[in-house]
Formats: C-alpha cells, sequence, structure tokens
C-alpha cells in the first residue's frame, strides 16, 4: 500500500508503479501474465487518461503482458480483484496482479463532485441536482424516520474507524474522534454530517494472486486462499429499487460468498466495510447478515464493531479514515484483510484473524463485491 493522501508530487503513475514495485518485491516474483487495474475517474477531470492497462504495464516493467482497467465506481477495486482470481482458477493465468489507483486532490471540488455523482443514475438522478453526498443522506433520513434511530446513534461507525486509523501509518485521518466531536461536526447534507463522510484521497494498493502450490512455505507467513468473491448488481437509481434501505446486490452477494465458502456471518473474524458514509456501514452490515434490517447501529452502540468486540470493523480505519481513493478503495480492503491474517497488521493486529470478509460497494449500491479470505494453516 501507498499512504493515502495529497500526494502533490507524485502522478497516478508514480503511485501505482509503488505499489507494484513494493508487492513483487514482496512476494519475491518476478514473472506476473496479467495485470488489472482498478480505477475510476482517471478519465474525468484533468487527466483524461483511458488505457491505464497498458500505460501502468508499460511504467512498471511489465511491457508486453496482458493488461486491462476494470471500472465499477467505487466497486472498482473489488471488481479488479475478483477479474484477477477469475483468471488465475480458471488455469489460463498463472500469476495475476491486481493494483488500484486514484489520483484525487489535484482536481478542484466542482469536478471531484461531478466525478463521483457519475456513479448515479445519468438519466434520472444526477440531472434533478442532488450529489452524491445528498443520496446517501436521502437514504440515511429515510432509514432513521423508518427505525427510529437519532443521528448521533451513527457516531461510533466513525469513532471506531478513527480509533484503529490512529494506530495506521497509512491512514489519511489518524485523530481519534468523540461523541461530542462528531454531535459538533458541521453538517453537510442534513442528516449527514462531515464525520459521516469519508475524505478522498491519492493512493495505490497493489496484490498478487498465484496457485497455492506456488506459495513459498519459506516465506514464514501461512497460505491465504480466496475462499471467496463473488459480485451482484441492483438498480443504479435509488427510487427504482423495490426497498431502497436495503442493499440488495450486498444481500445477494454475501449470500453467494457464503455458500461457496461454505461458512456464515458467524464464522467471519472481521469485516472490511465500505463505509464511505454511516449509513453505508449499516445498510452493508444488514446485508452481510451480522444485523437484523433496521438494527445495525445497535452493533456499533453495544461496543460489538470495535477492535476488541464481537466483529470488528475498518481495523485500519476505512473508508472514513484510512482515506476513500474510491478506485482502489477495494484493493486496500484486500491487502487489509492480508495484513490481518498475516499477523501483519502492527498495533492494529486482532487477537483473531483466520477469517476476514470484505464488501466494497459502487455507487449507492449498484454494484458490490464480497470477498472472503482464509488462512491456511
Amino acid at each position: 500500500m501507498v499512504p493515502v493522501g495529497e500526494h502533490w508530487g507524485q502522478s497516478a503513475l508514480d503511485l501505482a508503479g509503488a505499489a507494484v514495485q513494493a508487492v513483487r518485491q514482496d512476494a519475491g516474483i518476478d514473472g506476473v501474465d496479467l495485470l488489472v487495474v482498478a480505477n475510476m475517474l482517471a478519465a474525468s477531470g484533468r487527466h483524461g487518461q483511458l488505457n491505464l492497462g497498458g500505460q501502468i504495464a508499460d511504467w512498471s516493467g511489465l511491457r508486453g503482458i496482458e493488461a486491462f482497467k476494470a471500472e465499477a465506481a467505487c466497486a472498482s477495486g473489488g471488481s479488479a480483484f475478483r477479474a484477477g482470481w477469475l483468471a488465475v482458477a480458471s488455469g489460463q493465468v498463472d500469476v495475476a496482479l491486481v493494483v488500484g489507483v486514484e489520483k484525487m486532490t489535484e482536481t478542484l471540488g466542482p469536478e471531484v463532485t461531478l466525478g463521483l455523482a457519475s456513479a448515479a443514475d445519468a438519466d434520472f438522478e444526477v440531472p434533478h441536482g442532488p450529489s452524491f453526498v445528498a443520496l446517501n443522506a436521502l437514504i440515511m433520513r429515510r432509514y432513521m424516520h423508518e427505525y427510529g434511530w437519532k443521528r448521533e446513534d451513527f457516531a461510533p461507525f466513525s469513532i471506531v474507524a478513527h480509533d484503529n486509523a490512529s494506530r495506521n501509518p497509512y491512514a489519511r485521518l489518524q485523530d481519534r474522534i468523540s461523541l461530542e466531536a462528531y454531535r459538533k461536526a458541521r453538517m453537510i447534507c442534513d442528516p449527514i454530517n462531515l464525520l459521516d463522510a469519508s475524505p478522498i484521497g491519492d493512493g495505490a494498493a497493489a496484490v498478487l494472486l498465484a496457485p497455492l502450490d506456488r506459495f513459498s512455505p519459506s516465506s514464514g507467513r501461512a497460505p491465504l486462499r480466496v475462499a471467496a468473491c463473488t459480485s451482484a448488481t441492483d438498480s443504479l437509481a435509488i427510487h427504482d429499487r423495490r426497498e431502497p434501505l436495503r442493499l440488495r446486490a450486498g444481500e445477494e452477494s454475501a449470500a453467494r460468498a457464503y455458500a461457496l465458502a461454505g461458512v456464515g456471518p458467524k464464522d467471519i473474524d472481521f469485516f472490511e466495510l465500505h463505509d464511505a458514509f454511516s449509513i453505508m456501514s449499516a445498510l452493508s452490515l444488514e446485508a452481510c447478515g451480522f444485523a437484523a434490517q433496521g438494527q445495525a447501529p445497535r452493533l456499533g452502540l453495544d461496543g460489538d464493531l470495535a477492535a476488541d468486540g464481537r466483529l470488528p470493523i475498518a481495523t485500519h480505519g476505512g473508508l472514513k479514515a484510512r482515506g476513500h481513493p474510491v478506485g482502489a478503495t477495494g484493493v486496500y480492503q484486500i491487502v487489509e484483510v492480508v495484513r490481518q491474517l498475516w499477523g501483519e497488521a502492527g498495533r492494529n493486529q486482532l487477537r483473531r484473524a483466520q477469517l476476514g470478509m470484505a464488501q466494497n460497494v459502487g455507487g449507492s449500491g449498484a454494484t458490490i463485491v464480497t470477498t472472503i479470505l482464509q488462512r491456511s494453516n
């Protein structure tokens, strides 16, 4: 991983190249057959760059290999990982390299807002003017109305994320926050305040996938198996959904992942959820079966989501505090699960880490990828 931040002196190529070089050195693998690049916004704003697969392959000294870009809005990282995993599992590719990269801080705020809004329905949502924050605010307002929660009941999602990020040198926001700070935070789009929303940033993260028989026991690390990586979709526009307060794509992808891995929600040791906004934390927890519909805030209020709780979340800070370089986020999640399972999470290391799950959400729930990684002893 590259630390998420404002990398003014580095281009997207620099960031991606650093992540690629680091993961190849870490794995001790020279030969790569496939490069999948996860990115959302390189073609928009002032960058205007398409064909990132070929460009990053060339930049990274991998000219000649197969390479392409995967885009699924904020779920680009998870989708790219799934593409790499399927390629290796098929036997057509021996070693796949997945890198997520996003360069956002050199783009003006209104341009970023417009770029993020492109994850919504361009025909029936965007023309009416709501930003992506506004769409999530509408969902959160309805959730509070339906289930009787107060705004401050969502505070534990952010408090836990910031607490974990305070021990993560790769995180953008490394300061702890309090309930009082949450209550006083500046309102962005009622009921979403500044501490409900994740910060954008520049960043890159990379992983290598290969058959288990390529794994070297001499590394001292236990092999990690991709027990499942599944994807599902829902309508792009929120108003087209039968139940706007349910992430149907999350439910479907999680159900497929559990079935493929032969596990259930109670078997998951920790969960890297897509906490772009506090309301998405709640909906993701419910979609994955960790809470009944409308009851996810109770997990935070009861302390179940903290590092020493029943289901630790955002163990490196999540999108909320580690930062959300949108197209790269899903790959950051995978790397963070790997670090936990290998016992390399430093001060954020969990006591039990055998089975980790990540869920990467694209748009307001139109594309959702759920991945389960398992430590093999």
